[in-house]
């Protein structure tokens, strides 16, 4: 395995894709190991996954957007990160905007997962935005986060069909599944040097060893996935 590098999980819920991110650290199909956790709530359930894994986690409320207590828990997650040796911040269901701190200190290096194909669809409730609209396809979009929410450049998306009666629960759950897929794949290619940021393009350099994975019927993803995940 390559060096590791040190990731800082932001959360503020159940933590699926935290303890996605954990397992693939752990069965080394990602070259990382989650350094912190820091969440917004004390009854994240992301937290109690924290424990389980003895994975440092710390619980610092936000405040209200660009507020004084917002610019100074932005101050204080920049410390902390710096503390822990984080070279890659990941959002992981973090329901709060990241402040300018922290993506000026980590430029290029905070990376957000989102249950919509961005630029549709933004914000907190993509899958039941899609779902009301009437789209015939969805999916899950990992991007680079920047001052504008949601709207950063993207890394690797997963397109799932619509399938006639879903809601927002139906659909959300067989994104959630891609999720879990394209989110280590992306911190991979972080951990290998070969994502890099021109404007709003992501480009991704060759792998130096192992191929793309078929795709799986019904399902899209781009760029093709190239690691075996834990399922």
């Amino acid at each position: 395995m390559a060096d590791r590098i040190n990731l800082g999980v932001f959360a503020s819920g159940g933590g699926t894709n935290f303890q996605s991110i954990i397992d693939n650290c752990e069965a080394g199909t990602i070259d990382a190991r989650v350094a912190v956790l820091i969440s917004n709530r004390e009854d994240a359930g992301a937290l109690e996954r924290a424990a389980r894994h003895d994975i440092p986690a710390l619980v610092l409320p936000v405040g209200k957007d660009l507020s004084d207590e917002f610019h100074e828990a932005d101050a204080h997650h920049v410390e902390i990160l710096h503390e822990h040796g984080v070279d890659l911040v990941c959002l992981a269901g973090y329901m709060r905007r990241i402040g300018s701190a922290v993506l000026e200190a980590f430029e290029h290096a905070v990376l957000n997962i989102h249950p919509a194909l961005l630029p549709s669809f933004p914000g907190v409730h993509g899958q039941r935005d899609a779902a009301e609209y009437g789209v015939k396809v969805s999916g899950a979009t990992v991007h680079i986060a920047d001052k504008e929410f949601d709207r950063g450049p993207i890394v690797i998306q997963a397109a799932v069909p619509v399938l006639p009666g879903d809601d927002e629960d139906r659909l959300g759950a067989r994104i959630l599944v891609q999720e879990h897929r394209i989110y280590p794949q992306a911190i991979q290619w972080f951990a290998e040097g070969r994502l890099r940021v021109d404007g709003r393009r992501v480009f991704l350099d060759p792998p130096s060893r192992g191929s793309f994975k078929a795709q799986e019927p019904g399902v899209i993803i781009s760029p093709p996935l190239e690691i075996e995940q834990e399922a």
